[in-house]
């Protein structure tokens, strides 16, 4: 875990979220407080069990996945 920097956390004071860029590759990430992703987290679990995303028989299909 990285301590917040002065600047993160004035920002985190104005929305329950914060975007982030990474400079070197400009990739953009959002910081959430732990309770809420923790909230999000639970809630995409139980649609992905609802729609049948992890049903065993479906791994077969990783074999089509695009490599990165």
């Amino acid at each position: 875990m990285i301590d917040l920097t002065e600047e993160q956390q004035r920002e985190l004071e104005k929305a329950e979220l914060a975007r982030l860029r990474d400079p070197r590759t400009n990739e953009t990430y959002v910081l959430v407080r732990a309770d809420m992703y923790e909230r999000m987290r639970t809630m995409l679990d139980g649609a992905t069990k609802r729609a049948g995303w992890d049903d065993p028989t479906l791994d077969a299909y990783e074999q089509y996945r695009k490599k990165t």
